[in-house]
């Protein structure tokens, strides 16, 4: 069975604050893009105001990491945001407001759950072909939109189109997933390479930590929505992408792979890797920063949850 999913495309964090996360982050030795804030009317002559979803971009080559956070009445908005003003025609205001408030939801209930790695979306080279696959599978979905992506690239910030194909599956609790195609492959072409002072590379890998009885459920799932067969590796179900890699655990093997790593409600996504130019460089960043760095029985190190606002993050040699 072939598939069009080619790799992670991002990765979200939901956090309650974002000033304090991306401070983290930066103190991880990421380099965070400026937060956006969207600014919306809700009522036609109304003067718009944040609302909705705020998100910060760490961006890669191929992929990026997103941080998320609600956007609530009295949120202190960061010096360095960037506030983005969506101008809605009167007739399309309530639809408009009504999608905002449906991904709200969707994210202040994962956030409710906890904090932490809620959001995945794989890249596809043909988000219809995606959407004809689903429907084959009868698997829920949204329809086939476009939303703007920024990119920083040699003459400045632009936003490049990207397709994207929300999974509605009714079996989803573990958070948001989606599938999207980068559109505009000239802007992609131009964009600046982000050197992290850490070393980071790119997204590898997304871990999903399910009850042992519900195991081959998951995996069940995730082949129809990914198009590929899981392979076994020590207890865990490994779907290999042609640029990273799905895994879902088992409860019960959660400690074995991330040492003293818990989740408060399962499933859920315990957290993601990411590859580095040299592990041994990355590591002695991260102590220095005061980081604990916890070794893995695969070689690689991570960061745990307790210290990252809920989720791990694993560094990999790339």
């Amino acid at each position: 069975m072939g598939t069009e999913i080619t790799k992670i495309h991002h990765v979200g964090h939901v956090v309650y604050e974002m000033e304090t996360t991306l401070e983290l982050y930066r103190k991880l030795g990421f380099v965070c893009q400026p937060p956006a804030y969207p600014m919306v009317a809700e009522k036609v002559g109304e003067t718009p105001k944040p609302f909705g979803a705020a998100n910060a971009h760490i961006n890669f080559e191929d992929n990026f990491i997103e941080i998320v956070t609600v956007v609530q009445e009295g949120t202190e908005i960061p010096q360095d945001a960037h506030c983005v003003s969506f101008s809605v025609p009167p007739a399309a205001l309530p639809s408009v407001i009504a999608s905002i408030k449906k991904t709200v939801n969707k994210i202040s209930r994962c956030l409710a759950r906890f904090e932490g790695t809620h959001i995945v979306v794989f890249c596809s080279s043909d988000v219809t072909a995606s959407a004809a696959r689903m429907d084959h599978e009868r698997v829920g979905h949204g329809n086939v939109n476009t939303v703007q992506r920024p990119v920083e690239t040699q003459s400045g910030t632009q936003l490049a189109p990207v397709r994207l194909l929300e999974i509605e599956d009714e079996q989803v609790s573990e958070g948001r997933l989606a599938f999207a195609e980068d559109q505009s492959q000239d802007t992609l072409r131009t964009r600046i390479r982000t050197e992290h002072p850490n070393g980071a590379l790119g997204v590898a890998e997304a871990i999903l930590c399910v009850q042992d009885g519900e195991l081959d459920t998951y995996v069940s799932r995730y082949r129809l929505y990914l198009g590929i067969e899981s392979r076994t590796e020590k207890g865990l179900s490994v779907f290999d992408l042609a640029g990273g890699r799905m895994t879902i655990i088992p409860e019960s093997r959660l400690t074995n792979l991330l040492p003293g790593e818990t989740l408060p409600s399962l499933p859920g996504f315990v957290g993601y890797a990411v590859k580095v130019s040299n592990l041994s460089i990355t590591q002695r960043y991260l102590e220095a920063h005061e980081f604990p760095v916890i070794e893995m029985g695969t070689g690689d190190i991570f960061v745990p949850g307790a210290s990252l606002h809920g989720t791990a993050l694993i560094f990999r040699q790339g």
